[in-house]
C-alpha cells in the first residue's frame, strides 16, 4: 500500500483573511477542502496511507480529517511546533515513512488530476533517489506573433508556455531523510543537490489539471473548475 505525505502546515498568509481562523489545506473548492480533494485523488491512485504535515492550527486539521477512516484510508500526524520548512517538514515525518520502498510527497496547495503513479515507476525501474512531477502552464496573458519586420501576424491568447514547472508533486526513496534539512526548503535544498548528483529524474504531464492555489484569484478560478478534479476521480 503506497504512502503520500502531504504538507499542510503553511500559514497561507496571501489568502487572508480566509486563513485567519482556517488553515489553507481546509479551504473549499467547491464542496470540499483542498485537502480531501488530495486525499481522495491519491487514494483514486492507490495510495492508502497519508503522513500530514501539519503546524499551523494543526487542531483543525486533525478534527476534519481524523484517522483517515471516514475516507476509506490511513492518516498519521507529523506535528511541527515551528515552521520548518518542506524539507525539514519531510524529515520531521521520518518515522511514519523511513521503512517504506518508496513514498510520494504533495505540496499541500495544489489541485491537480496528475496520475503519480508514473513517478514510482521510474524510481523504481532506474534506480534514481527521487522523481518530479513537471506541468507547463498556460501564460496569464494573450501573445502577439510578429514576423521580422515586426508585422503583426498573430494574436493569440494566453498559449502554453514553453517551460517546464515543479509541479510539487515527487516520490523520493527513504534515504532520501538522510539529506534533508532539519529547518529548510526541500526545493532549495536538497532537490538542486540530487540534481547536481545526478540522481533526480522526471515527469512530464501534458494536458493535466494543475492549480496552485496561493491568492485568493487561484482560490476563485478553482471554484470555476471543480469539474476538471470530479472528472479526474470518475475515471
Amino acid at each position: 500500500m503506497a504512502t503520500a505525505v502531504i504538507l499542510a502546515g503553511g500559514y497561507g498568509k496571501r489568502l487572508r483573511p480566509l486563513t485567519s481562523k482556517t488553515p489553507k489545506p481546509l479551504l473549499k473548492v467547491g464542496p470540499k477542502p483542498i485537502l480531501i480533494w488530495q486525499i481522495e485523488l491519491m487514494r483514486h491512485y492507490g495510495v492508502g496511507k497519508f503522513v500530514l504535515c501539519v503546524g499551523y492550527k494543526k487542531e483543525k486539521v486533525k478534527e476534519a480529517v481524523g484517522d483517515g477512516s471516514s475516507l476509506g484510508v490511513q492518516v498519521s500526524y507529523a506535528e511541527e511546533e515551528e515552521p520548518l520548512g518542506t524539507g525539514g517538514a519531510i524529515r520531521n515525518a521520518g518515522d511514519f515513512i523511513r521503512d517504506e520502498e518508496y513514498f510520494f510527497v504533495l505540496n499541500g496547495d495544489i489541485l491537480t488530476n496528475i496520475d503519480p503513479r508514473p513517478l514510482a515507476k521510474r524510481v523504481l525501474e532506474e534506480g534514481c533517489q527521487a522523481a518530479i512531477a513537471l506541468e507547463r502552464l498556460p501564460s496569464p496573458y494573450g501573445v502577439v506573433k510578429v514576423d521580422e519586420g515586426w508585422l503583426v501576424r498573430e494574436f493569440v491568447e494566453k498559449p502554453t508556455l514553453p517551460y517546464w514547472i515543479n509541479a510539487g508533486i515527487y516520490c523520493f526513496r527513504p534515504s532520501i531523510l538522510e539529506l534533508l534539512p532539519d529547518k529548510g526548503d526541500v526545493e532549495r535544498t536538497t532537490l538542486p543537490l540530487l540534481a547536481e548528483q545526478g540522481r533526480l529524474v522526471a515527469v512530464a504531464y501534458e494536458d493535466v489539471y494543475w492549480r496552485s492555489i496561493d491568492t485568493h484569484k487561484d482560490l476563485e478560478e478553482a471554484q470555476k473548475e471543480v469539474g476538471r478534479l470530479e472528472e479526474a476521480l470518475r475515471d
